[in-house]
Parts: C-alpha cells; sequence; structure tokens
C-alpha cells in the first residue's frame, strides 16, 4: 500500500505536467487555424491623418454688451420751475453740442442780478467818499501836523481799505448772480441722445436732482473678457520710448455681431487697452473694444444701441509650428493614439493649445509626418498592430468631405 502511494506521489506531477503541454498545443494550434480562416479584408480598418505643422491665426472669442465711452446725469446746479424743454428732449432724442436742453425759471436770478448790481453801485460810491475823505485827511496833516508823521487813522487807511473790500465783495456777488443766471439754460457738452428722461415742463426741481441721463455717440466700447491664455495670442502693440508717437500705432481688429430678425449684423472696431487687473474670483482680464458710430452711420448699418449685447472675434497673432487635428482625435483621457512607422498603436500625451468644436490645435508632442488615429478605438492597447487607411481633410477640419489617399495594411 505504501509502495503504490508513492508511485501515485511521483506520477502525479509528471500527469499533469503532460496535460498542460497537451492543452497549450491545443491552444496555439487552434488560435494559428483561426487566423488561417479569418480574411484579412475583414479586418476592421481605422482612418488616420498626417500631422502637418501650419502657421495658423488664433482668434479669440468672446462676449460683451455695447456701452458709451461718454455718459453723464443731467443734474441742475439751481433750482427753480421748468419752463421749457428742447423739442428732443425725450428718450432715445438726439442732440447736438451746445443746445439748450432745459430752462428754469430764471425771474428769480434775474432779480438777484438787479441788487447785485445795486450793491456795487453803492460800494463804489461809498468808495468815492472815503478816497474823497481820505485825501481831505492827508491835506490837513500837511497844513496843521506836518512835523510828526501821520497816523494810519489819520489818513483814513482802514476805513479805505474796508470800502475797497465792500466792492469787491459786491462784485463777486454781481459775477455770482450772472453766473446762477446763465445756469437756469442748461446746455448739452457734447453731440448725444438721451437715453432717459425724468422729469417734464413745469416740474419744480432742486440743484442736485437727475433731469435726464446722457451719452455721446461718438464712440462705442465694449469690454470683453478673456482668460491668461487668450491674452497670449493678442498681438498688442509696443510703444518705446524712441518711437513714441512717430508711428502710429496698429491696434488689435475684432469684429462684432449680433442677430437682428435672423439676420447677422457685422461692426468692425478695434482693442484699444487692456484693463488694469485680474478678476481675482474668475481668473479672467477684460479687453476694451472701441467702435466709431459715425462710421455705422454712414455705412447704412443696423443701430449699435448701448445695452446691446454682442459676440466678438479678436484678431489674433499668427503661430507657427501648430498641428490642426480633427476633434475625433482627442480620447476621453485626453490623449492621441499615433501608428508609428511599423504600424504599431501608440498612446501620445500632448500639449493642447485649443480645443474647439471640430478641431484641436496642438503645440507639443508631434513629430512631422506623425499618423494620427481618428476613428473611435474604446480600448486602445499599446503596440497593438493596425490595418488603417489615410485621409486628408478638407479646409474645415471636423467636417464630411475627407477623401481616402490611400490604403495600407499591416500583417
Amino acid at each position: 500500500m505504501n509502495s503504490l502511494t508513492s508511485q501515485l506521489k511521483v506520477m502525479l506531477p509528471i500527469v499533469i505536467l503532460l496535460f498542460g503541454c497537451a492543452v497549450a498545443w491545443m491552444l496555439i494550434d487552434s488560435r494559428s487555424d483561426l487566423n488561417q480562416s479569418l480574411p484579412q479584408n475583414d479586418i476592421p480598418a481605422v482612418q488616420v491623418v498626417q500631422a502637418i505643422p501650419q502657421t495658423l491665426t488664433l482668434n479669440i472669442y468672446s462676449q460683451g454688451v455695447v456701452t458709451p465711452r461718454t455718459e453723464i446725469d443731467l443734474i441742475p446746479e439751481v433750482g427753480g420751475r421748468i419752463i421749457k424743454l428742447h423739442s428732443v428732449f425725450v428718450t432715445g432724442g438726439g442732440f447736438k453740442a451746445g443746445d439748450v436742453l432745459v430752462t428754469i425759471d430764471p425771474r428769480d436770478y434775474d432779480h438777484a442780478i438787479v441788487r447785485a448790481q445795486a450793491l456795487v453801485a453803492e460800494a463804489k460810491h461809498r468808495l468815492a467818499r472815503e478816497e474823497e475823505e481820505a485825501g481831505q485827511s492827508r491835506y490837513e496833516w500837511q497844513v496843521l501836523s506836518k512835523e510828526r508823521p501821520p497816523t494810519p487813522l489819520m489818513l483814513r487807511e482802514p476805513q479805505l481799505a474796508e470800502a475797497r473790500a465792500k466792492l469787491k465783495a459786491a462784485e463777486a456777488d454781481l459775477v455770482h448772480a450772472r453766473l446762477l443766471r446763465n445756469r437756469c439754460e442748461w446746455r448739452a457738452p457734447f453731440s448725444g441722445k438721451i437715453r432717459e428722461k425724468l422729469v417734464g415742463l413745469g416740474q419744480f426741481v432742486q440743484p442736485g436732482v437727475t433731469l435726464a441721463r446722457l451719452y455721446a455717440t461718438d464712440i462705442a466700447e465694449i469690454r470683453l473678457p478673456i482668460t491668461k491664455d487668450q491674452l497670449s495670442y493678442i498681438d498688442w502693440p509696443i510703444e518705446s520710448q524712441g518711437n513714441r508717437g512717430k508711428q502710429p500705432r496698429v491696434l488689435p481688429k475684432v469684429i462684432l455681431s449680433t442677430q437682428y430678425s435672423g439676420i447677422k449684423k457685422l461692426w468692425e472696431g478695434h482693442i484699444i487697452r487692456l484693463e488694469g487687473a485680474f478678476n481675482e474670483t474668475t481668473g479672467l482680464v477684460y479687453v476694451v473694444a472701441e467702435i466709431n458710430w459715425e462710421h455705422t452711420k454712414k455705412d447704412n448699418n443696423f443701430p449699435l444701441l448701448p445695452g446691446l449685447f454682442v459676440q466678438a472675434e479678436i484678431k489674433g497673432r499668427a503661430q507657427p509650428n501648430l498641428f490642426r487635428l480633427p476633434r475625433e482625435s482627442v480620447n476621453a483621457n485626453r490623449t492621441i493614439l499615433a501608428i508609428d512607422a511599423q504600424g504599431r498603436l501608440r498612446i501620445r500625451h500632448v500639449h493642447f493649445l485649443r480645443i474647439e468644436t471640430n478641431y484641436v490645435l496642438v503645440r507639443d508632442g508631434l513629430e512631422v509626418g506623425d499618423l494620427i488615429v481618428t476613428s473611435s478605438i474604446p480600448v486602445p492597447i499599446e503596440g497593438t498592430k493596425l490595418h488603417y487607411e489615410i485621409i486628408e481633410l478638407d479646409s474645415q477640419i471636423g467636417e464630411e468631405g475627407a477623401t481616402v489617399l490611400s490604403t495600407i495594411l499591416i500583417e
């Protein structure tokens, strides 16, 4: 019994080893038969594009609201009843620089001018009388007390200085009364429009009360938020001490657009300045676009009114050595699949400069002529051999219309 047990212990590992070898040989033989039975044409092909570097102009897209560069509140400096309003003093009314928009009843201020004129005349008469008395006092001193020096009081110098001061005060009051009278008529400091009217004819107003809100119709501005990376795309003009004022600056161009009744309208302007700091919460900074309202009128364009929401496309600087690829070439883990010279799949970690709806821009991580996979591969495995076809895309990457240049089969 013990002898039989010993023999089983020796033979059992050998039997298991032989059985494993037989199973392995059967698997290898069945795989070879499977490869021989599967036609190569039934292997699904993936599509690839060649990575070709380009010099591209990267435009920046943003949005903002149209605002006037100059906008003020109409606030009177005098109080009274409104007796006249300009015919254009309505919301949306246009006016010219110098137009009298609001007239306040000036009669109280006319009376104040008359009173001030009377006080000036009285002060002049008093000064003349004091000058005459001062001359008489000097004469009496010369005749009667010439041996000792006169005192200021003897020559009536304090009274004469007081009379002169009262005359200056009376004249200042007259100037002030005339100034208040002139303020009864409020003249427009610029050409523009009335954004909001807040008072009516016959209404009594106090100084400091807002009568209307006005804006100039020369220049419109739009604040456009952009990111730190987008800021680097803009070709800002640099002024040095040597050429400052000698050559005109070439400002970045911007195209504004909006929809009017389903029709897209465009306006052209320029980026004129960068605001001073990034927003600590959003990480954005604002650039300011400028549009000349007069040019929009000459072009018979639709009105670019304050408060209008517009889309903006800012022309960026030319960027060399960029790879523009279809959006489909980016995997869920933000990697790109490439095929090497041996036809094997390689996973590339690249630096994306921009990811758009239809395409991506890659700066680093690719070589010229790399074959980039655009077909979906659910589980990419490094080193897998692939059957692929090279396609060429039209100018609009990601759109239909790609044509097959060649088909290559890799065994």
